[in-house]
């Protein structure tokens, strides 16, 4: 650690960090807001099916009119935006100079 007469508190006997020579500043944490995509349901097939199909004609016989069948539905995902806060730099402290500046000419 320097000695207050090294660094430039040179009529202080307050033990480093000098009060009058440095003054502590604070740096808020710095955050910031991330949008992102999540989905919210996946994608999926439905089948729907549908029973053959049968008609009694003219003479007392019963047809097929219509075979079974399938139908596929598809169901695309569902997507939703979703924002969240993340931390970019915490907070911190350090020790800056104090100008001393002369009272007759402002240096």
């Amino acid at each position: 650690m320097t000695g207050a007469a090294s660094a430039g508190c040179y009529n202080c006997y307050t033990p480093p960090p000098c009060t009058t020579c440095y003054q502590q500043q604070y740096v808020q944490p710095q955050y910031r807001t991330v949008d992102e995509t999540v989905m919210v349901s996946p994608g999926s097939v439905v089948a729907h099916r549908t029973p053959a199909q049968y008609r009694t004609v003219m003479v007392p016989q019963t047809v097929m009119v219509a075979p079974p069948s399938v139908q596929y539905e598809r169901i695309p995902p569902q997507y939703a935006t979703r924002q969240r806060v993340e931390m970019v730099s915490p907070g911190y402290s350090y020790y800056a100079p104090v100008q001393m500046g002369c009272a007759s000419c402002g240096y």
